[in-house]
């Protein structure tokens, strides 16, 4: 086994004698960086910093933006020849708009006061509905994921009325409720509660018990447990609920409005069907379409704020 007295560096001889003189061993100092150049360095990568981001940025939305325009493209295209020549294979699309003339109508109503008013009655509906299912599901869900006996007395409960689908209590509403808005503001409501309160519990009962232990043994209280533990783990899987949740709640809000409405987007397409206005109902439905995709991305825009650890997780398998 080797001593550090047996090495030689360099040609080091025991007794510290170098090539017969008797020296240290020899440091050597590396040289200074140069600093301009060093400044000059940081200052371009500084510079091409906000070059490149956009670089990347583009790179990685250009392709999706044109995937987008083409699947469009060839949607209109098909709507467009089907129209023309009036294609009758057991679809029959001989009554069916063609793209110029809903453009027409269209850019006729962008004056009329009536059509932005009925929007606004659907958003106003939604933005109520939607918001307090929002509270009600994702209070209810955590409590009935985290505690057994808020489990017992209520699940059940919201299990038998879960199946039960949002259009069928238009009637039992109507009787409820001292008004036509009202009613159709609570349908919107159920459509999209019991979404996000299963998507609730099921991202509860999937929290790591591993960290609701190591919190109590922390200190941490039952409501400090709540908001700074359930919570945060479970916030992918309450978004998913309101993604879904809001889909239902258009759902279930054009069908309300299609029943017992008076104002309403849901209003105006069955009006213009009443009325025999073709073009009108297919402006119903992409102003329907354009308005429930605007609030789907609010959503993914607010779970990409809150969430910032899951903006660069992978999509699955995708390629």
């Amino acid at each position: 086994m080797q001593t550090a007295a047996s090495l030689n560096l360099d040609g080091e001889q025991p007794g510290g004698q170098v090539g017969g003189a008797t020296e240290g061993p020899k440091l050597v100092v590396a040289p200074k960086p140069d600093a301009g150049a060093a400044a000059a360095s940081t200052s371009s990568q500084l510079t091409d910093t906000p070059v490149r981001r956009i670089a990347a940025w583009l790179r990685s939305a250009l392709p999706k933006v044109l995937t987008t325009m083409l699947s469009l493209g060839l949607f209109v295209a098909f709507w467009y020849f089907a129209t023309k020549y009036k294609w009758d294979f057991y679809i029959r699309f001989t009554n069916i708009p063609s793209p110029g003339e809903v453009l027409d109508n269209a850019a006729q109503l962008m004056h009329s006061d009536k059509f932005y008013n009925n929007m606004y009655v659907s958003l106003r509906r939604i933005m109520i509905g939607f918001g307090v299912a929002t509270v009600l599901g994702v209070a209810l869900g955590l409590l009935i994921g985290q505690y057994r006996v808020a489990k017992a007395m209520l699940f059940p409960v919201f299990e038998t009325l879960r199946p039960i689908p949002a259009i069928a209590w238009v009637p039992m509403a109507i009787m409820l409720w001292p008004s036509n808005e009202t009613s159709i503001v609570f349908i919107t409501f159920l459509g999209s509660f019991f979404p996000i309160l299963l998507n609730t519990i099921h991202g509860v009962n999937s929290v790591d018990p591993v960290l609701l232990r190591a919190a109590r043994c922390l200190g941490a209280t039952e409501f400090g447990l709540l908001r700074q533990v359930v919570l945060p783990a479970a916030l992918p899987h309450i978004f998913t609920g309101l993604a879904i949740g809001m889909g239902v709640a258009w759902v279930s809000l054009i069908a309300a409005e299609m029943i017992s409405g008076q104002y309403g987007i849901g209003y105006f397409t069955w009006e213009a069907y009443s009325l025999i206005e073709y073009a009108d109902i297919v402006i119903g439905m992409i102003v329907i379409g354009v308005l429930g995709l605007l609030c789907s991305g609010g959503i993914r825009l607010l779970g990409t704020a809150l969430m910032p650890w899951m903006a660069g997780s992978t999509q699955g398998g995708q390629k």
